[in-house]
């Protein structure tokens, strides 16, 4: 089971698989400089769709030659870069699509198409995202803090089904879930718990689910002891589900700007890893972005 980054970047390394990004509107510093910085580590080859000299130049500016990258002349919708991107991975011509400078709901809208898209016929046609950390020896997985606003029960066991195999690829063949709240207790003054109750009764086959655990109750075997929580993922939960976005999104940059944490992050639900990068994230998180799609990509999952 992987523990770190590192040992995921050694990994990786050592499997000798290069994977090949396609970039969608990739005339953009930010992700354009996370796909260079990538393949300069040696773990992905880029494929760069966008306006041609823009590109070159942002190249130059990096110190790269755009002889070593495959670049892909467009000026048009950003839609259609999207669906550019999409169409080489189902080709077979790349590996993962990443989104450049467009809107996330257009790169998704070319994820999610019925026809062209990437979803599996037998998928619930869900996406969601994993935010991913390292915590006292382990991995930690938060999800969902960026797509899915305010999921109903099946959507929330969907986004654990989803969540699945990114614990699988890092070795974690049966992950523990704490479903959250703020309180331990069922209360109907809060619709959380309620839920949370509804999804750890029905459970999700291949993992331990309980719910409703307050961050402390699922992460800290202190706060546990000192709580009296009788729960086998208390204390011990490697993904945290969240009732909506709004908590997800607070404690995904919590995280990051507070607690100091370098987050990874990746999308999952569709046929093959899927990178939506921020401006705002570092170049460690968009890197571990990047290596955790490579990853999944080396493991199937």
């Amino acid at each position: 089971m992987f523990t770190t980054f590192k040992e995921i970047e050694s990994y990786v390394l050592s499997q000798n698989m290069k994977k090949r990004i396609a970039l969608a509107n990739a005339h953009d510093e930010p992700a354009l400089s996370a796909v260079v910085n990538a393949k300069r580590r040696g773990v992905v080859e880029g494929t760069l769709i966008g306006k041609k000299a823009e590109i070159i130049q942002m190249l130059h500016n990096m110190g790269e030659s755009e002889t070593d990258y495959e670049i892909i002349d467009f000026d048009g919708e950003e839609l259609e870069s999207a669906k550019i991107a999409i169409k080489l991975v189902k080709e077979g011509k790349a590996d993962i699509p990443m989104k450049g400078i467009l809107q996330t709901s257009n790169f998704a809208r070319a994820i999610l198409n019925r026809e062209t898209g990437l979803i599996p016929a037998s998928g619930r046609r869900l996406v969601s995202q994993c935010g991913i950390f390292e915590y006292e020896g382990r991995f930690i997985m938060i999800t969902d803090a960026a797509i899915n606003i305010n999921p109903d029960v099946e959507t929330q066991i969907g986004i654990v089904e989803n969540a699945l195999p990114v614990a699988k690829a890092l070795g974690n063949d049966c992950p523990k879930v704490a479903v959250l709240s703020a309180v331990e207790n069922v209360t109907e003054k809060m619709a959380s718990t309620v839920t949370a109750a509804e999804i750890a009764k029905r459970g999700v086959p291949g993992c331990i689910i309980s719910g409703p655990l307050a961050l402390d109750g699922a992460i800290s075997m202190e706060s546990v002891k000192h709580k009296a929580i009788h729960d086998p993922v208390a204390g011990q939960a490697d993904i945290l589900l969240v009732p909506f976005i709004e908590i997800g999104n607070v404690l995904y940059k919590a995280c990051t700007y507070i607690a100091g944490k370098t987050m990874a992050s990746t999308i999952c639900g569709a046929s093959c890893p899927v990178v939506i990068t921020s401006r705002a994230d570092t170049p460690d998180s968009k890197y571990y972005s990047i290596l955790m799609a490579v990853l999944r990509c080396i493991k199937g999952c």
